[in-house]
């Protein structure tokens, strides 16, 4: 759940543009000139992300697109873009044409399944995720993002056993203890849940999304001077936390999470 680029930028895979070569029939096609000014556009669809500018990222990935129309990496990454601008049908179309291109490349499926998520096809999303997993049995990503899916789908004995599982492959990975921790919570376990999202805060104090987690357990929990602090560090990193929609419906914080917000907001 905490997958997101802007949110979702960060954390979805963006691989190489020319890294998965290009169809056989093509290479003799392409020449050192071609190859040049593919890097180029790939250079500059990276800068222009990390200004914040999307829709120019997208714009130059369609442009490698147009030049080369056989390279999945340039699909996959444009569908990324896609994604961070809520254009969720047209980023699965471009996942589509990658898989086609490059059916054994992982990073496509998790894309295309964190679409799926924001469209609520959960079930897609998991098929994506247990092919991935069908490919590379310890992808701890694929395991945190099934449960995400499980989630989604209100199983969240399901989603704790993923998380376990992506945890145990990768110990430092805490997207996965955090998704853990959410999980938790979401199940009644509300004291373990706060000891899992103290630990997360302690290591990660600029996390504000575990500031804010804390902010609503601690809240609940009646420690309201503690709450109210993590509230203004959470708050200091990331306004959007004020935003409910965008909790409940981007960052997908699960539902008791979501309400224990909207409380102290509303009191606040």
């Amino acid at each position: 759940m905490l997958k997101l680029i802007g949110i979702l930028l960060s954390l979805l895979l963006i691989f190489n543009w020319a890294e998965p070569v290009f169809a056989q029939t093509q290479i003799s096609l392409i020449t050192n000139e071609e190859l040049k000014i593919g890097d180029e556009l790939a250079k500059k669809a990276f800068t222009a992300m990390s200004r914040g500018d999307l829709e120019g990222a997208e714009t130059y990935w369609t442009q490698i697109i147009e030049k080369f129309p056989t390279n999945p990496a340039a699909w996959s990454n444009r569908g990324n873009l896609k994604i961070s601008q809520n254009k969720l049908e047209d980023a699965v179309t471009d996942f589509d044409r990658a898989i086609e291109l490059a059916p054994n490349i992982t990073d496509s499926y998790l894309n295309r399944g964190t679409a799926f998520e924001g469209l609520g096809r959960w079930d897609d999303a998991i098929a994506d995720y247990n092919y991935v997993l069908k490919l590379d049995p310890n992808d701890a990503m694929a395991y945190n993002n099934r449960g995400n899916a499980y989630g989604g789908l209100g199983k969240w004995d399901l989603a704790i056993a993923d998380y376990q599982k992506s945890m145990k492959i990768d110990p430092k990975f805490s997207l996965a203890r955090a998704n853990y921790a959410f999980a938790l919570y979401e199940l009644g376990k509300k004291e373990q849940a706060t000891r899992e999202i103290k630990n997360i805060v302690r290591k990660y104090p600029q996390s504000a999304d575990m500031r804010a987690a804390l902010t609503v357990v601690l809240w609940a929990a009646g420690k309201r001077g503690e709450a109210e602090s993590n509230w203004v560090a959470a708050y200091g990193i990331d306004r959007r936390y004020k935003d409910i929609d965008w909790v409940k419906n981007i960052r997908r914080w699960p539902p008791s999470m979501v309400a224990g917000l909207e409380k102290f907001l509303k009191i606040k």
